[in-house]
Formats: structure tokens, sequence, C-alpha cells
């Protein structure tokens, strides 16, 4: 009954002379579901300056680390999902992301707080990058791939799931992806959240 329940897989009949193969059925997921809080990086996480991938210009977002806390402390799951079209722009690279991101965990860490997973696309039409272009790209919000990547992926609890982003690209992913999606304008995020009473 349960999304997390992979198929048995299927036994062919063998042909004559060949050995016969063992065919084991897969062990469902047994791991409980979990809500997940799915949040969009840049100008809900920290502050939207255009393309930002160095520590030097990064700027959390009033609240940020206390609302990733408060949701870890909840049991629930934490994704950032992020669109970064900069890499297929040419104006930084993947390791430069990567290496930001392990100084958003750091400060993360101390504040008692982590990111379970972090999605991104660095996909975009008009990449100068050739590797890069795709004319759509399904990772790409509004496009609810790296959502459905995360559900396909991790224990969630779809139902009591949130997205919160920026943009109504972000809206529209969560919408597509089958997940309750919710609008930060700006300010506190933890008293953002804590004003929606998704924590009860």
């Amino acid at each position: 009954m349960s999304g997390d329940h992979r198929p048995a897989a299927l036994c062919a009949k063998p042909r004559a002379g060949r050995r016969r193969r063992r065919y084991i059925p897969a062990v469902p997921d047994a791991r409980p579901l979990r809500p997940a809080l799915f949040l969009d990086r840049d100008g809900v996480l920290n502050e939207d300056h255009g393309y930002v991938h160095r520590w030097a210009d990064f700027r959390w977002i009033d609240g940020a680390r206390e609302a990733v806390a408060a949701f870890n402390r909840a049991g629930w799951l934490v994704f950032v999902v992020t669109n970064q079209s900069g890499i297929g722009r040419g104006y930084y690279t993947e390791a430069a992301m990567h290496a930001l991101h392990a100084r958003m965990a750091e400060a993360l860490a101390e504040a008692g707080a982590r990111i379970d997973a972090v999605y991104y696309c660095p996909q975009h039409p008009e990449a100068t990058l050739e590797a890069y272009r795709h004319p759509d790209p399904p990772d790409r919000k509004p496009n609810p791939g790296m959502i459905l990547r995360a559900l396909a992926e991790w224990p969630v609890d779809k139902a009591r799931s949130v997205m919160v982003g920026d943009k109504p690209a972000d809206l529209e992913a969560a919408l597509r992806a089958g997940i309750r999606g919710l609008l930060f304008e700006g300010g506190n995020l933890a008293e953002f959240l804590d004003r929606e009473m998704i924590l009860g």
C-alpha cells in the first residue's frame, strides 16, 4: 500500500540450455514515513544577491538556521531544492557551489541544524556551457523533478510535506509534485513558519 514498497522482480522463463537465474523479490523500504520541509535556497535560506556562490558574499535570512533546527527537532526531513543556472551560464562551477554548501552545513551544525539533502539544477535553456544546455530541464523549477527525486529517494510523507519558496516557480513545482507550497516574501523565516503553524 505504501508508495515506498518496491515491486518484486519479474521472473522470465529460461531458454533451453541456459542456467536458471534466481530472482529475489525486492525488500520493501521499512523506514517510517516522515514529513519533509522543502526549501528554496536563494531568497529563503540566504539573501539573494544574484548567483551567490562565495561564502564571503553569503548572508543568512533571519531565522533560517533556527527554522531548520526546529524542523529537525520535530523529526522532519529537510531538503534544499535550488535552481543553479549560474553553473550552466559559466559564472561559477559545481565545485564552488559544493564548497559553499559545505560552509552552510558547518554554520547550520553550529546552530544544531542540518540539511538532509541538497538537490540542485545547473541546466538552463540558454546555458553558455553546452553540457548544461537543455530546452526544458526536468529538474529546473517550475518543473518538479528535484522534489520528485527526493520523494523517490527518501521515506517522505507527502501529504504532510511543505515547500517554501520566494517565487511562483517554487509554488508551481510544489503543486506539480503534489505537495503544499508556501510563498515566503521576506522577513524572519522561523517566524513565518510559526505563523503558518506547520508544526502545530
